[in-house]
């Protein structure tokens, strides 16, 4: 049964299963849900707990499933956690884990508990996968962007504490969600903080400001959301802390450029008649980016295509030592060009940009 982490505490509330499985990327989310089910198992009597680690094909599953079969003598019930950092235990950890499964079947002396990572498609409808399913499943997923303001109030919150009403608490938030994205365990630590600073209750923007370091750790791939929704200083900002992290230019200039082709692609389809829905699927467009690309793709010509095209080009040569008349020779002001370019065509009007100063000397 799948379970989502906001339903984890009222799921405990109501009885400890025998199997759960943790799958996704973000520590900090993973590992507050390990804690709350160690806890709830704890305060039923499980005294004991055992971990183990797959790593490589010679992992021993015999002792893991030894543990999971038998109690020591000095506990009558006991936690028996497997993580899997790599997602793919293999043939005999295949077998083995559906072993483990049957195992856990009427087993309220053993708390089986394994931990994965982010799982794709086709690993969640392996056989072994699909054996784990049977108990409970939580998908941890991370928190995106335009959900972190509301996330930090709550954890904020949850410590009697809270922003001051009105614009300047959402400008709080927003500076404070600019400081910590793609941070989590950071940001988590950051909230803390401000426990220790200041006591509970109302928290100005000053206080924020001072206290909250600049912790933010950027995608390459969210950078592609970013530019598609036309959040034309996040992108400079991404692009700066990217930079700053010694992201390869290259795989930056790919991300822009795939983005550019697939919405040609897909605009060259729909000229053909070819539905938009349909021609998203084709070129497999999903998720976020399927939505992007519906709100953008009518605002784009063939023309302000081919022109995007064209810079992507040049700015592949840019990166890979070449000089362009008209282009920057800095490898990242022109992939802060072509970016600005693409996320010019993804908002509506250009006032948008030019009220943003720094991005607007850089669109070209």
């Amino acid at each position: 049964m799948l379970i989502s982490p906001n339903q984890l505490t009222d799921h405990l509330q109501k009885g400890l299963k025998s199997l759960y499985t943790l799958h996704g990327d973000e520590p900090l989310l993973i590992q507050e849900a390990l804690d709350a089910i160690r806890a709830t198992a704890r305060a039923q009597g499980f005294t004991e707990r055992t971990s183990h680690t797959v790593s490589g094909t010679n992992f021993d599953w015999s002792e893991v499933l030894a543990a999971c079969g038998s109690l020591s003598l000095f506990a009558d019930k006991q936690i028996v956690e497997i993580r899997i950092p790599s997602g793919k235990p293999g043939k005999e950890g295949s077998m083995a884990l559906q072993q483990l499964v049957d195992q856990s079947r009427g087993n309220d002396a053993t708390l089986t508990l394994v931990v994965l990572p982010r799982l794709d498609k086709m690993t969640k409808s392996s056989a072994w996968f699909a054996a784990l399913e049977s108990g409970i499943t939580l998908e941890v997923s991370p928190v995106e962007r335009g959900a972190l303001p509301q996330w930090i109030a709550q954890r904020l919150a949850a410590q009697g504490q809270r922003v001051v009403a009105g614009e300047e608490g959402q400008r709080t938030l927003q500076f404070f969600a600019d400081r910590v994205e793609g941070n989590l365990l950071a940001a988590h630590q950051e909230i803390q903080k401000l426990a220790l600073l200041h006591p509970a209750g109302e928290l100005r923007f000053a206080h924020i400001e001072s206290a909250v370091l600049n912790v933010a750790r950027y995608d390459v791939f969210k950078l592609s959301e970013a530019v598609l929704g036309g959040q034309a200083a996040r992108v400079q900002r991404m692009l700066d802390g990217l930079q700053a992290e010694g992201e390869a230019e290259v795989l930056v200039h790919y991300t822009l450029a795939e983005d550019i082709r697939a919405l040609k692609r897909v605009k060259d389809a729909m000229n053909r008649g070819t539905p938009l829905p349909m021609a998203l699927r084709e070129q497999r467009v999903w998720g976020n980016k399927e939505r992007l690309f519906e709100r953008v793709l009518p605002r784009l010509n063939d023309a302000s295509l081919a022109h995007l095209l064209q810079s992507a080009h040049l700015v592949d040569g840019i990166v890979k030592g070449l000089k362009q008349p008209d282009w920057p020779t800095d490898n990242w002001q022109a992939l802060g060009r072509l970016a600005m370019q693409l996320c010019g065509q993804c908002v509506t009007g250009a006032g948008k940009l030019a009220s943003t100063g720094r991005v607007a000397s850089v669109q070209g």
